[in-house]
């Protein structure tokens, strides 16, 4: 029996290998090309898998193409945990707490209700609203694994990724001189930063641009978003049950097992019993792992496919992102 059981391993392993190692080159070409350039890694990842598509039809690769846009996203979202600390969240202080809590609730609400009275499926309201309140690409990976099974998911979390790398991109640039030009001292400037800029590199890169004591707080809130990425996965799955969005098959779990292993280690993490390489090599995997779940998410998906959503979800994006950015600028101003 253990004989049998480990030849179906090997024989499993064999049929995926081809998939995974072209997932995995693509996300070495990406990070060397983010790298050189300055882009988005995401990005660059998500634009070579488009262009290796041809890999996800019958052939060698689908099997493993169709493990790392499933399995290894997974993981990679659970090895998010190792990024933050209860320390880091209760030495921030109530008020980027506040605006923080504020800032997600009123984003991920409002966007669902646009997206409805858009003509949308609610869930991508959730999905690009979650995204540009939580961590970007990473957030929309996280809650599109969450999410259940539509034919239009994946195009979905194609496009919102696409969206708010750019955006986050070019908020970079801008949120630093928007918060000159409007007098904020550095702690409000670090607040501000962490608080709508969507991706974790992009909040670094404007933090730390404008001084140390702004990155170091911007870092900070940036991370206590990331850290609200559980309840709000538990969000999505409770509220797909309860309205009936769950699809036809098995109900998913109330609490899926990557959403147990963030919190997991986000407690463990907290305890600082891990050595610091570890928490380093974990985060650095997670990123790996998540850089290949978009290439094969990009391999699954044709570019004639993302060029049919049109205007509405451009707009519904940038309305997210000015509409996070305002209520940011008005928490940071009158709370």
């Amino acid at each position: 029996m253990a004989v049998l059981t480990v030849t179906a391993w090997e024989a499993h392993a064999r049929a995926l290998f081809p998939g995974v190692l072209a997932c995995a080159v693509v996300a070495a070409a990406a990070t060397f090309l983010s790298q050189h350039y300055g882009a988005p890694v995401m990005l660059f990842a998500l634009m070579l898998g488009m262009a290796m598509n041809f890999l996800s039809g019958e052939g060698p690769c689908r099997p493993g193409i169709e493990f790392t846009a499933r399995q290894l996203l997974r993981w990679g979202v659970a090895l998010l945990g190792l990024r933050i600390t209860a320390d880091q969240v209760a030495g921030l202080g109530w008020h980027p707490v506040l605006v923080v809590a504020v800032s997600l609730v009123l984003t991920i609400g409002v966007s669902m209700l646009v997206a409805r009275l858009m003509g949308f499926n609610i869930l991508f309201g959730l999905l690009s609203g979650g995204a540009t309140a939580i961590c970007g690409a990473s957030a929309a990976l996280a809650l599109s694994a969450a999410l259940p099974p539509h034919p239009l998911k994946e195009r979905a979390t194609l496009f919102t990724v696409v969206g708010v790398s750019a955006l986050s991109t070019l908020t970079m640039v801008l949120y630093p001189m928007l918060a000159r030009a409007l007098g904020l001292d550095a702690p409000n400037t670090g607040a501000f930063l962490g608080a709508t800029i969507h991706d974790v590199a992009q909040v670094v890169g404007a933090g730390y641009g404008v001084s140390q004591e702004v990155g170091d707080t911007a870092t900070l809130v940036k991370l206590l978003r990331v850290a609200t990425l559980l309840p709000v996965i538990l969000f999505a799955v409770a509220f797909t049950r309860a309205t009936g969005r769950a699809g036809d098959g098995p109900r998913p779990p109330l609490l899926p097992w990557f959403a147990v292993g963030f919190a997991a280690l986000v407690a463990l993490n907290s305890t600082g019993w891990l050595p610091r390489a570890l928490t380093q090599a974990g985060t650095s995997l997670s990123g790996w792992l998540l850089l290949a779940a978009m290439a094969a998410i990009g391999m699954k998906t044709q570019l004639r496919e993302l060029a049919t959503v049109g205007l509405k979800p451009v707009v519904l994006m940038v309305g997210e992102t000015v509409f996070l950015a305002a209520l940011a600028l008005a928490l940071l101003r009158w709370s």
